[in-house]
């Protein structure tokens, strides 16, 4: 049961996020792909790396919400424990960090604005999104643990070191 949980809440917002609407966006703007000439293929490929690197962090923030959150990633099922291991000692969404990510990394590597404003529109969203209704009901739902968790590690831009969570909120470090 959980399994299809989470296969749905993927089908849902990330799937439709990075597949569906850049499809939509490539249609309709004639984008295709192909490679480059120098220097323009230097994006590409470093397209492709962010690509990786967003989907790596996405990858893991998911299994953390799914092996310790014990819920998914949708906001109509989400986790019953406050993740704040992994990833999540460096950002508070690495999911949405890594799922910007692999929008960033689509926009270079079809060399296409379009997408590059699909992938600004997204972090905006999720900007207003995340402070406005998620972060509250995170508190009320967590207390003085996602209060002592905000306070230490940003929202979206990723911290230099670690977070270190401290005995008293109940929380250890991975």
């Amino acid at each position: 049961m959980i399994l299809l949980r989470h296969l749905f809440s993927i089908a849902a917002l990330p799937f439709v996020v990075t597949v569906v609407i850049p499809l939509w966006i490539a249609r309709n703007n004639g984008t295709r792909l192909g490679i480059a000439e120098t220097p323009q293929v230097i994006l590409q490929v470093t397209g492709v790396a962010v690509f990786g690197v967003g989907l790596l962090l996405f990858a893991s923030s998911l299994r953390r919400f799914a092996t310790e959150g014990q819920g998914t990633l949708a906001p109509w099922d989400p986790p019953r424990e406050l993740v704040v291991r992994g990833p999540y000692r460096y950002v508070r969404n690495p999911m949405i960090s890594g799922v910007f990510l692999v929008l960033v990394g689509e926009a270079l590597v079809l060399l296409s604005w379009p997408h590059a404003g699909w992938a600004a529109t997204f972090f905006v969203i999720n900007a207003i999104y995340i402070p406005v209704l998620e972060e509250p009901q995170l508190a009320k739902r967590f207390g003085a643990s996602y209060e002592s968790y905000r306070r230490h590690v940003p929202r979206l831009i990723p911290r230099l070191r670690p977070w270190q969570p401290s005995a008293d909120n109940g929380r250890r470090a991975a």
